[in-house]
């Protein structure tokens, strides 16, 4: 009998909402600006599968509708907490806003290529099953989900604002690096679920 891996799924709704909480922050590498949430977003897609693996591709679809809620509620929250009151005495409203609140724009631009791109992978690991080994399902589901979260996500939010090619092209490259990267986290399937439960990571 498989056991639910609670903490594994604990671990994929941080990842997602702390992407969501370090969105507004930009990182340099080498010629690429992205998001610090980039990276951390990027694993989340890597747990994901490990979630598909362990429980299937129904209650991985069930883990990303519970994701998604969850993103929902942090933007909810944000807003609400921006508009409450505080004491004259506090300096902090203005950097709780700036580095919290996003446009509507943005945060639906996000909450809609999570979505997309997350049920993407699903279906992906899901077709790739006793085709190819664990690794490789892996690297082939994220691959192409990262890069739908990307044109969805680039496009909906800085259409007719920014260069969408430039942008693209520096996310896509830096999250196939994080997802490369994250592949030894397949052997967290060990803790997860008994060995006569599932086969050994690299052998399928």
């Amino acid at each position: 009998m498989k056991r639910y891996p609670v903490f594994l799924v604990t671990l994929y709704v941080a990842c997602e909402l702390i992407a969501n909480i370090t969105a507004g922050k930009l990182t340099l590498i080498g010629e690429f600006v992205v998001p610090a949430a980039v990276y951390i977003f990027t694993v989340s897609y890597t747990l994901l599968d490990l979630i598909n693996r362990t429980l299937g591709k129904e209650e991985a679809q069930r883990v990303v509708k519970g994701a998604f809620l969850a993103n929902v509620l942090l933007a909810l929250y944000v807003t609400f907490a921006i508009y409450l009151p505080s004491p004259g005495f506090w300096q902090g409203q203005e950097a709780f806003v700036k580095t919290l609140a996003n446009t509507p724009r943005i945060t639906l631009a996000s909450l809609t290529a999570y979505y997309i791109s997350s049920n993407v992978d699903i279906i992906l690991y899901h077709l790739l099953k006793d085709k190819v080994v664990f690794w490789v399902r892996i690297l082939a589901s994220n691959s192409v989900s990262l890069l739908v979260d990307t044109l969805v996500f680039i496009t909906l939010a800085f259409a007719g604002l920014m260069p969408l090619l430039t942008l693209i092209k520096g996310q896509y490259l830096i999250k196939l690096a994080t997802t490369i990267v994250t592949i030894p986290l397949i052997y967290l399937t060990k803790i997860f679920q008994k060995e006569k439960d599932i086969p050994y990571p690299l052998n399928n």
